[in-house]
């Protein structure tokens, strides 16, 4: 992957079905700037608009997806169903305390996973995607390890 000087590198890219999704991007956000990763959000919909999720899951130089959506909550197993990357799903609190947007997200077809954090579980989200990232990078690692100590005080 080229590296052009001064382009940020987005890590992760955190897609929401809608602007009402807001607030839980806000949540992931805030979590990755706590351990210094950079990321990018785009409102796309698996329904509405199909074309655009596409070509924007296809340009991504990311190394993991976070998907935010509620209701039918298609938005993440679309992302699966288009890269071999990780792919991380928020469901979303719309109808039925979130379990409608959970099972979607949950019951993938063999072959197209989708890691589910609990209902509006942000913060679950992003530091899953770090742990992933963190595979690779001993400094996230670090930071992981270093955010665990400071639970147990």
């Amino acid at each position: 992957m080229m590296h052009i000087k001064g382009e940020k590198m987005e890590r992760i890219h955190i897609f929401s079905g809608s602007e009402s999704d807001k607030p839980i991007v806000e949540k992931v956000t805030e979590a990755l700037k706590e351990f210094g990763v950079e990321c990018k959000t785009d409102v796309a919909s698996a329904h509405r608009t199909p074309e655009k999720l596409e070509k924007l899951v296809s340009e991504s130089k990311a190394d993991v997806f976070i998907a935010i959506a509620g209701l039918s909550a298609a938005l993440p197993g679309v992302i699966a169903s288009k890269t071999t990357k990780p792919v991380i799903g928020v469901p979303v609190n719309v109808k039925l305390d979130g379990l409608d947007a959970f099972l979607s997200m949950a019951q993938m077809p063999p072959g197209v996973p989708v890691a589910t954090v609990g209902v509006d579980n942000a913060k679950n989200a992003a530091i899953l995607a770090v742990q992933i990232l963190a595979l690779h990078d001993k400094t996230l690692e670090t930071k992981l390890k270093e955010m665990r100590a400071k639970w147990k005080k």
